[in-house]
């Protein structure tokens, strides 16, 4: 069973930057397909990005040129570099993975079987 942890949400002011983390445990193979997702007030919860095992990047549309996943295989860690954040982006980030083999890791499709317990992102105008 992966486990997911993830920091770095914080309060920042609209054109500001973060970087979320996210470390995984439990599994001795990264899985397969690693993602972030985000659960904006009064929407449902939406991909942002994800990363395949042999480096293959989706983005959401909107986000792409802001956003950036990235990971440190030997921390084991996922990370999502974001950048000129809007009061829009506000919301909880989680992390998601599945060891299942997907090409591409598809926001849609995948299972996305574990998941992280969330990090805030709060961004003010």
């Amino acid at each position: 069973q992966v486990q997911l942890l993830e920091s770095g949400g914080a309060s920042v002011q609209s054109g500001g930057s973060l970087r979320l983390s996210c470390a995984f445990s439990g599994v001795t193979d990264r899985p397969y397909c690693m993602g972030w997702f985000r659960q904006v007030p009064g929407k449902a919860r939406e991909g942002v990005a994800t990363l395949g095992r042999y480096g293959h990047s989706n983005y959401a549309e909107s986000l792409k040129g802001r956003f950036t996943i990235s990971e440190d295989a030997a921390k084991k860690t996922l990370y999502l570099q974001m950048n000129h954040l809007k009061a829009e982006d506000t919301g909880v980030y989680y992390c998601a993975s599945d060891l299942s083999a997907w090409d591409p890791c598809s926001q849609e499709r995948v299972p996305w079987a574990s998941w992280g317990q969330g990090t805030q992102v709060t961004v003010s105008s």
